[in-house]
């Protein structure tokens, strides 16, 4: 009979570590959180009422709980501070601060459980930050990209003290996760707290998107205006340097030939022209104008692929236009089931509160899998006893 295990989960989200351990085969006897988000604590409860509450980490002395007893210590302290995306204020944050906390708690249990094992998670930064966290928990990081075991690109630092070899690529691509439309990319921009924010406002989320490669969105299949086509998969683009297909097949604006260039300039009439294989396109005019394409700051020539019609298209000025649906095709953002799906949480894991919160804690979370796939290194028969727990 396998050993139950007592597990102390600091800042605990939504419980992505308790759904991991039951991947990884681990039995839990008592399972010990530490949140203060109410609408994350909601949706553990529903799906994990046996959880034991503990309320803030700052309060952890306070904790009557039998230290000696915790095999496992887990947590993602909050990264703000750390990320490439923010101020990168590192430990002067107030929330990064929190890793100290962490730190606190394991010492506190290593007191008393020498052989305590612990996981703590952390975004991609700096290396000097990187090196304090290492310096203070003494062992090194292992890094994983999310997009070996799931449809996302999420490059995160793992710190454990058992061994782990790196998970193997599943060959999951994002199209695999829809439940409609199409993408241009088989690996989704990584999901944030701030993906409903960012894509909460159609005319603006395609602009974040190709401009900014944030907030990932998909295509709607197009209505018959568009003549069926899928500009996704057709007719695409492609920069000199071989990188992300910078345009599609359809924009709004005047086509006009100089020399070997195409130049599109202010909307006017309906108009058509054809690129033949070699020859380029000019995006510097493009601007705002782009309806499904990415604007190429650095480079303003494109490599036609192939033979591509360009369609000009009379509407509503551009200002008023502002991205809105070109020629039947819209955008959207993704499902709360497909980032459900993009963390490999199960759906509709997090149901019981309002979609606003599903992705504010699902941009928060873990990727299930990854964490499972460290976690299996526990009970792995091939690894010497010192590393594992005893189960």
């Amino acid at each position: 009979m396998k050993k139950k295990i007592n597990v102390l989960s600091l800042f605990d989200g939504m419980s992505c570590g308790r759904i991991a351990l039951e991947r990884s085969g681990i039995d839990v006897k008592t399972y010990y959180a530490s949140e203060i988000d109410k609408y994350s604590i909601q949706v553990s409860e529903d799906n994990y009422p046996d959880i034991v509450r503990l309320g803030d980490v700052i309060k952890w002395r306070e904790w009557t709980i039998d230290w000696a007893s915790i095999d496992l210590l887990i947590g993602g302290s909050p990264c703000q501070g750390f990320s490439f995306a923010g101020k990168q204020l590192a430990f002067n944050d107030p929330r990064s601060v929190l890793f100290f906390e962490y730190v606190a708690i394991l010492n506190h249990i290593k007191e008393v459980n020498p052989k305590v094992k612990f996981l703590l998670e952390n975004v991609k930064m700096k290396k000097e930050y990187m090196n304090v966290i290492s310096q203070m928990l003494q062992v090194k990081p292992m890094f994983i990209n999310s997009s070996l075991l799931s449809a996302q690109n999420r490059q995160r630092y793992y710190w454990f003290n058992w061994f782990v070899s790196e998970p193997k690529d599943k060959g999951i691509i994002l199209k695999d996760i829809l439940d409609s439309g199409e993408v241009d990319r088989d690996k989704s921009l990584c999901l944030t707290s701030r993906y409903d924010s960012i894509t909460g406002s159609q005319p603006y989320m395609r602009k974040r998107y190709f401009n900014k490669s944030i907030g990932q969105i998909v295509q709607i299949n197009p209505s018959k205006e568009s003549g069926g086509k899928q500009p996704f998969q057709q007719n695409r683009v492609y920069s000199t340097d071989g990188k992300f297909p910078a345009l599609v097949s359809e924009y709004r604006g005047n086509i006009t030939r100089e020399g070997n260039k195409i130049l599109v300039k202010e909307a006017t009439k309906k108009g058509y022209a054809t690129i033949k294989p070699g020859e380029l396109f000019d995006l510097e005019h493009i601007k705002s104008k782009t309806r499904r394409g990415r604007r190429m700051k650095d480079k303003s020539h494109c490599l036609m692929a192939k033979e591509t019609t360009f369609y000009v298209n009379e509407c509503d000025s551009v200002k008023k236009a502002k991205y809105q649906c070109v020629n039947g095709i819209h955008y959207r953002k993704l499902t709360p089931i497909e980032c459900e799906r993009l963390q490999t949480v199960p759906d509709n894991y997090t149901k019981c509160v309002s979609n606003s919160q599903r992705y504010k804690m699902l941009g928060n979370g873990w990727t299930v899998d990854v964490i499972a796939h460290i976690l299996r290194g526990l009970i792995n028969k091939e690894v010497d006893n010192e590393l594992k727990l005893d189960l």
